[in-house]
């Protein structure tokens, strides 16, 4: 769908000065969690930069205006933007307090042109609003957004080609920050050695969803200029709207948004009973002479009773204070109603145990898992939170629910030589003892320089043999090199001992404490996999996300140096690894749970037989299973 897209550029920050009374000229600044969210021009000019810490922005501009971030704030004011748009053409939609989406064609009919349509966009909302915009227009909401902030209107049909050179970071607007956060995948991407949104859109849809996630789909969707949802939603029947008479109508907005939140609960009680959820939200409220004010609120993820109050409060706040350059209605509202304009199946939400579509779940879940700790002891019932480290068994901490949910370590870090996300979906509790045989059935080893005695072909777990098709690494890891185990020789490390003259000897000269990492790709039960002589097996999602290297005869994989899975091959590409796929160890079966016992070493579940990817270290001689892709 074709759309204008009206964008108020640096809103919190004038938001902020409207609520303040400062300059448009005053150099200012919104703060979140004391970094820059939003800053005026004229501290941009001065060196303050989003994502800057309050103490060196104030540093680079000390007379900076600070305030900070309030949404309630940046919606209530922004009633006066929505209401002049309102005037000018019907149909707004308000993505987030500023910025609005318009139908296109209406407008630009009547006014005869996109240009002249745009034109008179601008001229309203400076006229009735005082504040500076920009128009954009595309087809689709993300291209629109991004036209918008350049101040374009892309031809129709163009918006493709238009998004195309732009940077991939783009995917991670602010409207998907309140829900999603898609840094880590725009790390990722780049890191793959996708720059660009053409790239990405280039990229094979099916790949995208097994690779990176649901997510993922609907940001590629959205880069290839399409609507981030397919067009085919379900249009909401009539009874799933909603409706409340307050008696006596209220004329304060914190009565209306206690009236509001059982209307919401009702709302979303319906939705839920049918599988659906809501993604624009119609919100009307009428008074007793009959003044209405009807808004629609588009979200980028389906509302929550809690976002459907605060949206009633946000609509309410600035007409009863009488903001916006309309007069202030005659008396109190008197009828609220609720309309979902758009809705999606919520089977496709993947919600997790403490997030639904109902804010009943919450608390249902929070009862019973303090019955369970009054029953079995408070450290009994534990909640996994991301938490840093280098190996993937440091990657969660546990903390007792109702603790402070505080991790060991900081997540933020780098963590140099880290297995990056996303990690293995199954880590057993006790190790799965693994044997790795070479082409001739000897055992493959590490040796002194860190390498393989030879490239593997096949590992035993758990009674069972596959033949490897692919492989990368191995990905040396020590920690605490300084401090070497009691009684151990004291090495130099990697480095030193691979300096010596002599043959390399499987596990001689290693320093204690030094493991190695290789992901393995196993063919399907009943496979041999072979690949002809002189030749590297294709491999599907690879973990490192590409075919593996051609590797030496009888040297496994070659490094400029030992290194984490961050390092470089001698060609220059990346040698990280990042994902896989499939799983022949049921995480369900013994073994792999919390409990262990006797059939610990049983095989895994009969039923998974396709392709299997490993996460293997090798520890003291020995490999093991620290994980498996599915």
């Amino acid at each position: 769908m074709r759309r204008f897209l009206v964008w108020c550029p640096d809103w919190p920050v004038v938001a902020a000065a409207l609520a303040d009374g400062l300059g448009p000229l005053a150099p200012a600044a919104v703060f979140s969690a004391n970094r820059v969210l939003a800053c005026s021009a004229t501290a941009r000019d001065a060196g303050v930069r989003r994502g800057m810490r309050r103490r060196e922005a104030q540093g680079r501009c000390p007379e900076l205006a600070v305030s900070e971030h309030d949404p309630a704030r940046d919606a209530r004011l922004f009633e006066p933007v929505v209401a002049a748009v309102e005037q000018l053409t019907p149909g707004v939609e308000i993505v987030r307090p500023g910025l609005v989406a318009v139908p296109a064609r209406g407008p630009a009919r009547y006014f005869g042109s996109e240009d002249a349509a745009a034109e008179r966009l601008v001229d309203q909302v400076a006229a009735r609003a005082g504040v500076e915009c920009q128009v954009g227009a595309a087809d689709g909401l993300f291209a629109g957004v991004l036209a918008a902030r350049r101040g374009v209107l892309v031809a129709p049909g163009g918006s493709r080609e238009f998004l195309a050179p732009l940077d991939i970071a783009e995917i991670d607007q602010p409207a998907q920050r309140l829900t999603t956060d898609r840094a880590e995948l725009v790390d990722l991407l780049r890191r793959l050695g996708i720059r660009t949104l053409g790239e990405f859109a280039a990229l094979v849809p099916g790949d995208v969803a097994t690779r990176f996630g649901a997510d993922a789909l609907l940001a590629q969707r959205a880069a290839r200029g399409e609507e981030e949802r397919p067009p085919d939603r379900r249009r909401p029947p009539p009874e799933l709207a909603v409706t409340e008479r307050l008696d006596p109508p209220v004329d304060r907005v914190d009565a209306a948004a206690f009236a509001a939140k059982s209307l919401a609960e009702r709302l979303h009680l319906l939705l839920g009973e049918r599988g659906l959820a809501c993604t624009r939200l119609g919100i009307s409220a009428r008074t007793e002479n009959g003044e209405q004010l009807h808004r629609v609120w588009r979200c980028a993820e389906p509302l929550t009773p809690a976002d459907t109050v605060d949206r009633v409060r946000w609509q309410l706040d600035g007409w009863l204070s009488a903001r916006s350059r309309e007069p202030r209605p005659t008396s109190g509202v008197a009828v609220l109603e609720l309309c979902p304009e758009e809705v999606v199946g919520a089977g496709g939400l993947q919600l997790d145990l403490m997030r639904s579509a109902t804010g009943a779940a919450d608390a249902r879940a929070g009862r019973a898992f303090v019955r369970v700790q009054g029953l079995l002891g408070p450290d009994q019932v534990l909640v996994g939170i991301p938490s840093g480290g280098r190996d993937a068994r440091d990657r969660v901490t546990l903390v007792p629910w109702g603790a402070e949910r505080r991790p060991q370590r900081e997540p933020d870090r780098p963590w140099p030589g880290r297995i990056p996300a996303p990690s293995p979906s199954v880590l057993p509790e006790s190790p799965w003892p693994a044997t790795v045989l070479d082409a001739a059935g000897e055992p493959v080893r590490i040796t002194s320089r860190l390498e393989l005695t030879a490239p593997p072909h096949r590992v035993l777990v758990r009674g069972r043999a596959r033949t490897v098709v692919g492989w990368a690494g191995p990905w040396p890891l020590r920690e605490r090199w300084w401090d070497p185990p009691r009684g151990a020789p004291d090495a130099a490390g990697p480095a030193a001992s691979a300096s010596g003259a002599g043959p390399e000897v499987a596990g001689a000269g290693v320093s204690p404490g030094t493991v190695a990492r290789m992901q393995v790709v196993l063919a399907p039960a009943g496979e041999t996999g072979r690949a002809e002589p002189g030749t590297v097996a294709p491999v599907r999602n690879l973990p490192s996300g590409r075919a593996p290297q051609r590797p030496s005869p009888g040297r496994g994989h070659r490094h400029a140096e030992p290194a984490g899975p961050g390092a470089h091959d001698r060609g220059g590409r990346s040698s990280r690894p990042d994902d896989g796929s499939g799983a022949e160890f049921d995480a369900n079966s013994p073994g792999s749970g919390a409990t262990g016992g006797p059939q610990a070493a049983a095989g895994g579940d009969p039923d998974e037989q396709g392709e299997v990817a490993l996460l293997l270290v090798h520890e003291n001689d020995e490999w093991w299973v620290q994980g498996v892709y599915r």
